[in-house]
């Protein structure tokens, strides 16, 4: 028996499905979505691998749940194959150098968080009982959540979110996503929690809080209008009542900033 023939039809194959994969990962990364999309390709795998030991039955099942599961993963992954039919058309394939990208690639490299913006920012509307809700993104973008806002992209600073979130701004309702150094989107609407056993006490800022930060791995920090209390969400769990010195500390810490 000779060696794998390989051609160069083969390469680019092999090429191109690693660049979608790839773009796929890159797409879901951070989100409780990864899981499933692991699970699935965890699947097939096991199929290919009974197929090849001809375990027919077995075989045949696993076909079977890959076959019916493909309209399943459009059902999960409604939102994410939404952003990618947009990625990719809206992809330029030559930038202005003649040399080959992708617009859908990611490539900006997002400035640290400047947590001592936020963090007086907090301090200040706490104070003075300014309800507020800032979501600080990591690896998922949040792209869904930042177009149902209204678009800033300005540096992040205490002035401007202790604007954004005045009672009479037009922009106080709803969340402010920071990426980076950036504040990328104001009056953005979040998803809130559906756990039945999250706290009644508890108002729609922090239920949304809890609904973003259950899904993804974003921070949020909320502040009270009632109370003038800060509390971060993450993974959908609460913190509640910190001081803005352990507001500082935890999303140093979270951040990997000193």
């Amino acid at each position: 028996m000779g060696f794998i023939e390989f051609n160069i039809l083969d390469i680019v194959d092999i090429f191109l499905v690693a660049i979608l994969l790839y773009q796929l990962y890159k797409l879901i990364k951070g989100t409780v979505a990864i899981k499933i999309f692991i699970g699935i390709a965890a699947i097939y795998l096991l199929w290919k691998l009974v197929e090849a030991l001809q375990m027919d039955l077995l075989s045949e099942i696993l076909g079977q749940f890959i076959g019916v599961g493909v309209l399943a993963v459009i059902i999960v992954f409604q939102q994410e194959v939404r952003r990618f039919l947009l990625m990719i058309g809206n992809t330029k394939f030559l930038s202005k150098d003649g040399v080959l990208k992708f617009n859908w690639i990611n490539d900006e490299t997002a400035a640290e968080v400047d947590v001592s913006a936020i963090t007086n920012a907090c301090e200040k509307m706490a104070s003075t009982k300014t309800g507020a809700i800032i979501v600080i993104t990591r690896e998922n973008g949040l792209p869904n959540y930042i177009e149902t806002g209204e678009s800033i992209n300005s540096k992040t600073s205490s002035i401007l979110l202790q604007s954004i979130f005045f009672k009479n701004s037009p922009l106080h309702d709803g969340a402010v996503i920071i990426t980076g150094n950036t504040v990328k989107a104001a009056r953005c609407v979040l998803p809130t929690i559906e756990n039945e056993n999250f706290p009644s006490n508890l108002g729609m800022r922090h239920r949304a809080a809890a609904g973003i930060s259950e899904n993804t791995d974003c921070i949020a920090i909320i502040v009270s209008e009632e109370r003038g209390k800060i509390s971060v969400a993450q993974k959908g769990k609460l913190e509640i009542s910190l001081s803005a010195e352990q507001l500082k500390e935890l999303l140093q810490k979270e951040l990997h900033q000193k």
